[in-house]
C-alpha cells in the first residue's frame, strides 16, 4: 500500500487571478485554434468537443456545432450508413467516429475505411473510448488501429496520469482523453473509489503530452463556462462537454413535462439504462457506474454554446489573452476554499 500526499485540485479548488490587460472588449478575443498532430493530421476551429454520449453526440448536434466551428464525437451507437453519410461532407473535419476496443469495433473501421475510399474520402478523426484506458489490451488496440489507419487523427482514453498519456501517445494516439469519474452523471468514484481531481489531472497530463508533441482533451467535471476556461488555462488543448450540452433540442430524447416545466432524460454511458440500450443489459459481473437524471430542457444548442463561449472570452479579457492559445500562458491560479456564493443556487426561482 502506498499513499501520495501531494494535494491535488479540482475546478472548485482554484480561481484565475486577474491581471492588467490591453484588451478593451470580449469581441477582440479569438477562440479558434490550429493544431498539427503527431501523425500528420491537423485541426482548425474552436476546440470544444461534444461528448460521445446519448443526447449529446448526435448527428443534429454535430451539424449545429460544425456551423459555428466546434467539434463532435459521435455516440458509439450510430449505424454505419449514417456515419458514411455524415463523413462524406465538409463537416468531416469537425466530427469523430467513436468505437470501443472489441473485434466488432475494428470490423466497423474496416467497413468505414473501404466505404469512404469509394466516395473519395478518408476517416479524419477517430475516438477510441473505453472507461479504463489502463489495460494493456487497450494499448495494443491503439497500436493496431494506428497501423490500419496511418493518417487518421486518433483520440484515445480515458486516463488520468502522465505516464499513461505518454504510453498511449507512443502507441499511436494523437489526442489523449483525460478524466475518470469527474463527469456529472458518472458514479465511478462512488462505486470503485478510483479517480483523480480533474484540474490537477489536466495540468499533469498536458505537461506529459506536450513533451511528446501530443495533445489532450479534458473530459468531464465542467459545470459552468468558468470551469471550461479553467480547463484551458490548466493546459487542455480541447475540452469535452457532456451535461453542459445535454438537454437541447438537437440532442434528441423525449421532452418530459412535469409541474409546468420541461425536462429531458440524460444518463451516463456506464449506467444501467445505457447498458440496456446498447449492450443487451447490465452483465452479472458489472455494476452501474452512471446516473440517470432529468435535465431542464434548454432549447437550441447554439444559445447554450453562446453562453459558454462568452464566458471564455470574458476570462481571456481578465488576464490579457487576445487568443485562446495564450490563456494557459497568461493564467495564474490561486488556491481557494470557496469560489463563489451559493446562496441562490437552489430553492430559488431565477427570473
Amino acid at each position: 500500500m502506498r499513499i501520495e500526499t501531494e494535494l491535488k485540485y479540482d475546478f472548485d479548488d482554484v480561481l484565475i487571478r486577474p491581471k492588467r490587460s490591453t484588451l478593451t472588449s470580449r469581441r477582440e478575443v479569438d477562440l479558434h485554434r490550429s493544431y498539427k498532430f503527431k501523425h500528420g493530421g491537423n485541426y482548425f476551429g474552436i476546440p470544444i468537443m461534444a461528448a460521445n454520449m446519448d443526447g449529446v453526440g448526435t448527428v443534429e448536434v454535430s451539424r449545429e456545432l460544425s456551423d459555428i466551428g466546434l467539434f463532435t464525437c459521435f455516440k458509439k451507437s450510430l449505424d454505419k450508413e449514417t456515419l458514411i453519410t455524415e463523413l462524406s461532407t465538409e463537416r468531416e473535419n469537425n466530427v469523430a467516429v467513436t468505437i470501443g476496443k472489441r473485434d466488432l469495433d475494428f470490423n466497423k473501421l474496416i467497413f468505414l475505411k473501404e466505404a469512404l475510399l469509394k466516395k473519395g474520402y478518408t476517416l479524419k478523426f477517430l475516438c477510441v473510448d473505453v472507461a479504463n484506458g489502463y489495460s494493456q489490451s487497450f494499448v495494443d488496440f491503439i497500436k493496431k488501429v494506428r497501423e490500419f489507419l496511418p493518417n487518421t487523427n486518433i483520440i484515445a482514453g480515458n486516463v488520468v496520469t502522465g505516464e499513461m498519456v505518454e504510453e498511449l501517445l507512443l502507441a499511436g494516439a494523437d489526442i489523449i482523453k483525460v478524466g475518470i469519474g469527474s463527469g456529472s452523471v458518472c458514479t465511478t468514484r462512488i462505486k470503485t473509489g478510483v479517480g483523480y481531481p480533474q484540474f490537477s489531472c489536466i495540468a499533469e497530463c498536458a505537461d506529459a503530452a506536450h513533451g511528446l508533441d501530443g495533445h489532450i482533451v479534458a473530459d468531464g467535471g465542467c459545470t459552468s463556462p468558468g470551469d471550461v476556461a479553467k480547463a484551458f488555462g490548466a493546459g487542455a488543448d480541447f475540452v469535452m462537454l457532456g451535461s453542459m450540452l445535454a438537454g437541447c433540442k438537437e440532442g434528441g430524447g423525449d421532452i418530459i413535462e412535469k409541474d409546468g416545466a420541461s425536462y429531458v432524460e440524460f444518463y451516463g454511458m456506464s449506467s444501467k439504462i445505457a447498458n440496456e440500450k446498447h449492450s443487451g443489459g447490465l452483465k452479472d459481473y458489472r455494476t452501474s457506474e452512471g446516473r440517470r437524471i432529468a435535465l431542464p430542457y434548454r432549447g437550441l444548442i447554439k444559445d447554450v454554446v453562446q453562453d459558454i463561449l462568452g464566458g471564455i472570452r470574458s476570462t481571456c479579457t481578465y488576464v490579457g489573452a487576445s487568443q485562446l492559445k495564450n490563456l494557459s500562458k497568461c493564467a495564474t491560479f490561486i488556491r481557494c476554499t470557496n469560489t463563489h456564493s451559493k446562496i441562490y443556487e437552489s430553492n430559488t426561482l431565477e427570473i
